[in-house]
């Protein structure tokens, strides 16, 4: 893991660097995700473009891993989640770089966990999907290549996860790659991956998406030659009367529950991106014989990187499942619910909603490739920790060789001001207290950043190219200076963010400009819910000057 000015990897460590996968693995396994993918016939520019919420309680360390050349019989070990070595595998002759989850050659990697049939988890098996995505980035030029990296992989060091549907893509098309495992004791791993039709958007948020493929179409699908006949001997597919296939009824099995926590998502950012369809909520409600929401859609208007940021800022505004209205928002229209998602009052099980932006995202990522420029400035990965709502995306590029200091340090035993990821927790949590007030403040801030760096970005990219033809090494090295500088504007306006805020809502005032104390009062509509749900507790009296008795 190398960030700007230092590496952390010694000398001895050097070429082998089993370290690296160490660092990839440290994080907790995350409780849910959400992916976007936009193809290039569908985003405004003629880009690939795939969004990803890694949600989970863990502190995440922005990585850089260099290219490198490796001896015949180099190992590279890999280790858990808890950092115990699991196996070593043979490195290639050469491996690429890599920033988190995008490659030199803007091959971009992204996922989310559906879990599926628990008992085809094999605890065994090789590889965590955490590390085949790192390891398969490092070797693969297309996105294509990724696939066949990654199948091979769990082929032959087998597949230890559970359920995950990967987002695939590169600087001409994207695929959606679902891959779950065969059990304890079992090879490999059972698969289908899809190309995204040109112009199409598709989403998946912890649910399996892919229902039935074609079986004779390898330049559109891709898949484990057991996939079909692992499910019949399972007894989760009976050809006799299920009708066609279907990878996400056999493996991935839909409940009400499920349905709410992970179709809600997609229902979401489709009905966003095209409104003209009027996708229905009864899908993702649960109601029986309601149809599936198609795997990928036209949207009405081309998406570029700051409508795709927007589209991961979602907590159902403006519809029947808004988390910013009603009692259970307070009286500042906060999203946040505090978990378990479900709960019981008076024998009877409940949910909240699961939106698109959590509090409990640890980052997230707005991966741009494009085929019209080099991959160093063509490739960029717009990164921001914690909540996607009250984040900062900053650009990192394919080109570049390390990452901001304050991306990379702090953990989550302790807060700490060096750190990016606590600082936006400190920014987001205090923001609950007065979410309809602050988180205004707070987007003001965001636009303006985000805003001057889209502003900034064809400049910066002129320049890049023209260095590249003449210095590859300094037009990397300019990549690098800006992406870092770039992060550390977005830290330090972040940390002055904090404080202002505290400032300006203090013990339940907000100060104007002039640093003057007003008081804020509650929206009458929740107060008349407050004032319905206790009747009498707040009357007052009728108007006059009350005397008190003579003698008392």
């Amino acid at each position: 893991m190398e960030y700007y000015g230092e590496t952390s990897l010694g000398s001895d460590m050097h070429g082998n660097r089993p370290f690296l996968l160490a660092l990839l693995a440290a994080a907790l396994p995350v409780f849910g995700c959400t992916n976007l993918i936009v193809t290039r016939g569908a985003s405004r520019d003629g880009s690939v473009i795939i969004t990803y919420t890694c949600d989970g309680e863990f502190h995440p360390r922005l990585t850089h891993i260099p290219a490198a050349d490796h001896k015949p019989g180099e190992m590279l070990e890999i280790k858990d989640w808890n950092g115990t070595p699991r196996l070593r595998i043979p490195q290639p002759a050469h491996t690429y770089a890599v920033t988190d989850i995008m490659n030199e050659h803007q091959v971009v990697i992204a996922e989310t966990t559906f879990d599926g049939r628990p008992e085809l988890e094999n605890p065994k098996g090789g590889l965590d999907y955490w590390p085949l995505m790192s390891i398969t980035l490092q070797r693969a030029r297309t996105a294509q290549e990724a696939i066949q990296v990654m199948t091979a992989l769990v082929a032959e060091f087998g597949y230890a996860s559970t359920g995950e549907s990967f987002s695939i893509g590169d600087a001409k098309e994207a695929w959606l790659l679902e891959m779950i495992g065969p059990g304890p004791g079992g090879k490999g791993a059972l698969w289908v991956a899809v190309r995204i039709p040109d112009g199409m958007v598709c989403a998946h948020a912890n649910k399996a998406r892919i229902g039935t493929f074609p079986l004779n179409d390898p330049e559109n699908c891709l898949y484990a030659p057991d996939v079909v006949g692992f499910a019949t001997r399972k007894g989760y597919y009976d050809p006799r009367t299920d009708g066609p296939f279907r990878f996400s009824e056999a493996y991935c099995p839909a409940t009400p529950q499920k349905l709410r926590y992970t179709e809600s998502r997609v229902w979401s950012l489709f009905r966003r991106a095209a409104p003209s369809l009027n996708l229905p909520l009864d899908y993702c409600r649960g109601t029986a014989g309601a149809r599936p929401y198609p795997l990928w859609i036209k949207p009405d208007a081309p998406i570029d990187v700051k409508g795709a940021m927007a589209l991961m800022r979602d907590h159902y505004e403006g519809t029947p499942l808004d988390m910013t209205r009603g009692e259970d928002a307070g009286p500042f229209g906060s999203p946040l619910r505090a978990r378990p998602m479900t709960f019981k009052v008076d024998g009877t099980t409940y949910s909240w909603e699961r939106p698109i932006s959590t509090q409990q995202t640890g980052c997230s990522y707005v991966a741009n490739a494009r085929a019209f420029l080099p991959d160093p400035v063509g490739g960029v990965l717009w990164y921001g920790v914690d909540d996607s709502f009250t984040t900062c995306y900053f650009p990192l590029y394919a080109g570049a060789t390390g990452v901001p200091a304050a991306y990379v340090q702090g953990s989550i035993k302790r807060f700490s001001w060096d750190s990016a990821w606590w600082v936006f927790n400190l920014v987001a949590n205090y923001a609950q207290l007065k979410f309809s007030y602050m988180s205004k403040d707070i987007g003001r801030v965001q636009g303006e950043l985000e805003g001057n760096f889209l502003l900034l970005q064809p400049a910066i990219e002129k320049t890049a190219c023209e260095m590249l033809k003449g210095d590859p090494e300094r037009g990397r090295r300019f990549l690098t200076d800006y992406g870092v500088s770039a992060g550390e504007q977005v830290f330090r306006r972040w940390k002055d963010l904090a404080e202002e805020l505290f400032t300006k809502y203090n013990d339940g005032y907000v100060r104007d400009a002039a640093g003057v104390p007003g008081e804020l009062g509650y929206d009458e509509a929740w107060l008349r819910s407050v004032i319905k749900a206790r009747p009498g507790r707040f009357d007052l009296p009728g108007e006059g000057v009350i005397k008190s008795p003579v003698n008392y």
